[in-house]
């Protein structure tokens, strides 16, 4: 049996917990949310990395969509809650492939009925507008973790592709964090600056997750988990979840992405718009610019690295798909998962570590949340602090 066969197999017993897709913005800046229009049951292949039949055809099992919103937009809280009402309609108009999920327990019941367990994740703090009234609405639609920052800081939390504002977390910072606690959000880290990712990991009493991040010592850009950052995920008992992004894995691809990035600006985009006509720009810098091309191999050097520092129970996969413009040969869309369990296969990856890469891991980080937040809650109640109480 072939290492892809192999592949296959496992994951149709453990198959991939993906830490992060954005096809919701994706229906959101391609056609308004009009789902018929993008009708995911057939086949998107012109216009997206992410169907049901790929996502079948790469094994998952549970998917965290996000409900990502730009951080500049003025009406960051609506916008949020419209990712959400995104993703409940997918889920309603697809009930026999998708299922709702806010627990580890609903993500094994998914896996037991075949069918795929839809988590939500929100994407930067400014979707809570410094609230933590707004937090808990959140999370009582369901949203399992909340991203820091993207890319630019918060009042209260720094970012990796900003200038350092608050030095890591402030004290409000810190008080989100203890509210995520205590109601059993995930605290993920992608997207936040090295100071705040130990700032977190300070306060956390619950584990973290990054998810969709990959190694600062193998690629060296500040959206990655620097080594002292990853040695801490055992003692916190969370993980990071491998991306696919390839300027975030290919370190050819750093400066290729500043200049890219630039040209779409000049062009009037915002640079990581992925309209079509947002693509045409790309494609035709691409086409005088040739771009350095990651590939399956690339992210399994990650991974390699990761699973030496960090170990193999605080890892997983987070692909990023529909939120990048570029994806490495081998992984251009949500059907490539097989083809990275492979290489790690012929790596001599075992079996019961792919299982929990790709399944165990993020099952079990859930789970745990849930245990501390009903320990947290025995022990206070909501937190009704402000930012000016606590930052002045």
């Amino acid at each position: 049996m072939s290492s892809l066969e192999q592949a296959r197999e496992l994951l149709r017993e453990f198959p991939v917990v993906d830490g992060h897709n954005d096809l919701p913005w994706a229906l959101r800046e391609q056609v308004r949310y009009d789902l018929d229009a993008r009708d995911i049951a057939t086949a998107q292949n012109a216009h997206l990395h992410t169907d049901i039949p790929r996502l079948r055809e790469g094994g998952v099992g549970a998917q965290y969509w996000s409900v990502y919103v730009r951080s500049d937009l003025p009406d960051a809280v609506p916008a949020t809650l419209e990712q959400i009402d995104c993703v409940r309609q997918l889920i309603a108009r697809y009930g026999n492939e998708l299922r709702p999920a806010l627990t580890a327990a609903d993500m094994e019941a998914g896996r037991r009925e075949g069918r795929i367990a839809s988590l939500m994740g929100a994407e930067g703090g400014h979707s809570i507008a410094n609230s933590l009234g707004t937090l808990r609405q959140l999370y009582e639609l369901g949203v399992r973790y909340l991203t820091l920052t993207h890319n630019d800081n918060v009042a209260w939390a720094d970012s990796a592709t900003d200038e350092p504002g608050v030095g890591g977390l402030s004290e409000f910072g810190r008080e989100v964090v203890r509210e995520m606690n205590r109601l059993g959000m995930l605290v993920d880290l992608s997207h936040v600056a090295a100071t705040t990712m130990r700032h977190a990991l300070d306060t956390s009493v619950a584990p973290v997750i990054f998810s969709h991040s990959s190694s600062r010592a193998v690629c060296d850009h500040p959206r990655n988990i620097p080594d002292d950052v990853l040695e801490r995920l055992p003692g916190n008992g969370g993980m990071a979840m491998v991306t696919f992004v390839p300027k975030f894995v290919l370190q050819a691809a750093v400066d290729w992405t500043a200049a890219a990035d630039d040209n779409m600006r000049a062009h009037g985009f915002h640079h990581l718009a992925t309209t079509p006509e947002a693509m045409k720009v790309h494609r035709a810098f691409e086409e005088s610019n040739p771009r350095p091309v990651a590939t399956v191999s690339t992210v399994a050097d990650h991974l390699d690295h990761m699973r030496e520092v960090a170990g193999i129970d605080h890892l997983g996969i987070g692909g990023d798909y529909d939120g990048t413009a570029f994806t490495p040969d081998g992984l251009g869309d949500v059907s490539g998962y097989p083809n990275l369990i492979a290489e790690l296969l012929d790596r001599s990856w075992s079996k019961a570590d792919l299982a929990k890469l790709t399944w165990g891991n993020a099952v079990r980080v859930l789970g745990a949340a849930e245990d501390v937040a009903r320990e947290e809650r025995g022990r206070r109640g909501p937190s009704n602090a402000t930012l000016e109480e606590l930052d002045g």
